[in-house]
């Protein structure tokens, strides 16, 4: 998704600009809309000639799985019925993606069903949008929320250029982080507040279309902040 904060800019400036949702399975688009009449923080509407509908009580106020359907879907994973069957239930596809729509049938996503974290009380949390928040911020390049620990903690890369210009050492970012993570927990409902942010000293490792690969960073041993 693009970030936030970059949308919003895009917004004030008058820039044109849309976003789409798509998949490989759904060859490949589900959701778009013009720019004229796209809506701020969504990824537009689905597309004509398919079908899709949100697995919740109340798909406008509750979050849950993004379904489809439509001559567009495929008919399954090549020689491989079983991982098919994971996907395809009563004919609708299961995206893994969460989400609501809006009156007017526009789709928010709002993070992955494999990645979510359940708070100390049952709350949803979904650390795709602490993540765009954390790099928003301008030390920070990229970041993974996890919890660990029963708290929510934060790996983080970030931009060594950055600090090398502005002299800053890896002693001296820690402080930064400190005033980062408090910054950033004023805006967050206190189930989903940071209670550390640690340093990743190197990239993330990445899948080929550059998504973090977050299976390897299931347990963080790197520097605490």
């Amino acid at each position: 998704s693009l970030n936030q904060e970059v949308e919003a800019f895009f917004k004030k400036i008058g820039f044109r600009y849309t976003i789409g949702y798509g998949m490989t399975e759904c060859a490949p688009l589900v959701g778009y809309e013009d720019w004229s009449k796209f809506e701020m923080y969504s990824c537009g509407k689905v597309v004509s000639g398919m079908e899709l509908k949100i697995k919740s009580n109340d798909p406008y106020n509750e979050v849950g799985e993004i379904l489809v359907r439509g001559d567009n879907v495929m008919m399954g994973y090549y020689k491989n019925p079983e991982a098919t069957m994971q996907v395809i239930k009563e004919g609708w596809l299961h995206t893994g993606d969460l989400g609501l729509i809006d009156r007017e049938g526009n789709i928010f996503i709002k993070g992955r069903t494999k990645n979510l974290i359940l708070g100390a009380s049952g709350q949803n949390i979904y650390p795709e949008e602490i993540e765009d928040r954390l790099n928003s911020t301008e030390y920070i390049i990229e970041s993974i929320v996890m919890q660990q620990d029963g708290k929510l903690v934060a790996l983080v890369y970030l931009d060594q250029d950055k600090l090398d210009n502005e002299k800053i050492d890896l002693a001296h970012s820690k402080h930064k982080m400190l005033e980062i993570r408090e910054a950033i927990n004023k805006d967050l409902p206190s189930y989903s507040q940071i209670s550390y942010i640690y340093i990743q000293e190197e990239e993330f490792e990445k899948t080929p279309k550059r998504s973090i690969k977050r299976y390897l960073y299931t347990s963080i041993n790197p520097i605490k902040k």
